[in-house]
């Protein structure tokens, strides 16, 4: 049988009105996730900053949005070795999640170096978990491999309109939340930019002026300098970073068409200060956020003119970090 890949998975924009549908279809599935703010925080940045608690979501991460949004959409009976993934963890054990709710096999394609508690959060949904080593490897090269064997429905992290739609919920969900026309930035963790390119079709859905932002790892920039040059530009293979689930390589071609129009910069921080944001998140809300979902808050910490007395949404996108990791966080 040749490969199979939906129909899902054409490069076609979502535009703002998929995720208002995108967010009536996750009622009453996906948590409304708390959306705080800290005295402390506004203080050292210089401004009002709403934080999205989106590590409280279900897989306790953004991505169960998409994930769901996707995945109920599919024509089961074209696809029945069910869903292939390839993720850093977060997508794939929601994916894995998703699967386990509507009764879908998946297979998700991880890289060996992910936090074990993401691998193995997919693993006990009862996800097929492929390893592989992401400094030799192509985790796309390996998905195309596998699918080839036929009957799965591919489901990249970006590249998909639907999942790109559902992640844009949070944002949606969050400026719903605050009366209108408050929130005049948005700051959200950059991998491959799906979130953001969801968060600014999300402010077009209720006529949104805020900015909206992305937020990297100092050392994996790809997309503000992608912007920068205006093609897609590739991470060196020995950029590293704690913030294991945005060390995409490159911008994701659907989320990078979007944010191309639509963000207004991409700010940066470097390990320490998203270790910082990290125990700072903890201190104030007694929450547990994984080094790639304080991005956002450390680069407002590493950037503190830029809000300049403004009102700010930032997302805290994820909680799935490794415990000795976290500890050295708040120690």
């Amino acid at each position: 049988m040749t490969a199979q890949t939906s129909e899902l998975t054409d490069f076609i924009l979502p535009v703002p009105s998929d995720v208002i549908d995108a967010a009536e279809r996750l009622r009453n599935v996906a948590i409304q996730t708390p959306l705080l703010q800290s005295d402390r925080l506004n203080a050292l940045v210089g401004g009002t900053v709403f934080v999205k608690l989106e590590s409280l979501q279900r897989t306790g991460a953004f991505k169960f949005r998409g994930a769901y949004n996707s995945m109920s959409r599919l024509e089961r009976t074209r696809y029945p070795q069910g869903v292939l993934a390839y993720s850093t963890g977060n997508h794939g054990q929601a994916i894995a999640t998703v699967g386990k709710i509507l009764n879908i096999p998946v297979t998700v394609v991880m890289p060996s170096d992910a936090p074990h508690v993401k691998v193995e959060k997919a693993r006990n949904q009862g996800a097929t978990v492929v390893l592989y080593d992401r400094k030799t490897e192509s985790r796309e090269g390996i998905a195309a491999r596998l699918g080839a064997s036929g009957g799965y429905a591919l489901i990249p992290p970006g590249d998909h309109p639907h999942v790109i739609a559902g992640q844009g919920t949070a944002a949606f969900e969050a400026l719903n939340a605050l009366p209108a026309n408050t929130t005049q930035v948005i700051i959200v963790p950059c991998g491959g930019g799906g979130l953001a390119a969801g968060t600014g079709l999300a402010a077009e859905a209720i006529n949104s002026t805020a900015e909206v932002w992305a937020a990297e790892p100092e050392n994996c920039d790809d997309t503000r300098r992608s912007l920068e040059s205006g093609t897609r530009e590739v991470n060196q293979p020995t950029a590293t970073s704690i913030c294991d689930a945005l060390l995409a390589s490159t911008p994701a071609v659907l989320p990078f068409s979007i944010n191309q129009r639509r963000l207004s910069g991409v700010v940066t921080a470097d390990d320490r200060t998203v270790l910082n944001a990290m125990r700072l998140l903890f201190e104030e809300f007694r929450v547990v956020v994984e080094p790639g979902g304080a991005i956002a808050i450390a680069a407002l910490l590493a950037n503190p003119s830029m809000l300049r007395g403004r009102q700010a949404l930032v997302i805290a996108s994820g909680g799935n970090v490794d415990p000795h990791l976290f500890i050295q966080a708040i120690s």
